[in-house]
């Protein structure tokens, strides 16, 4: 996850859904990164009042991509269609 966010693409929003390793759902609307940390901001306080999550890369089992984006575009973060065909 550390090489996804390091190389996030400009024409991809800077916005999504974090789910830990402890199945915990951080929803985030920007991000920054130092080393193997990740830190995110959240457009709302959650329960406990916190705008800002920090977290280990090891910590992210999954991320999700909330804005409709056509798949073609994921090419930037290096993804390739079926048998190393670009889309």
């Amino acid at each position: 996850m550390q090489k996804l966010f390091a190389e996030w693409p400009v024409s991809i929003p800077r916005k999504g859904i974090v789910i830990t390793a402890h199945g915990e759902t951080i929803q985030f609307v920007e991000f920054m990164i130092t080393g193997e940390l990740l830190l995110l901001e959240r457009q709302t306080p959650d329960v406990s009042g916190a705008r800002r999550v920090i977290l280990d890369f090891d910590n992210i089992a999954t991320t999700k991509i909330l804005d409709a984006i056509e798949m073609s575009r994921f090419t930037a973060f290096g993804f390739r269609g079926p048998a190393g065909i670009m889309s």
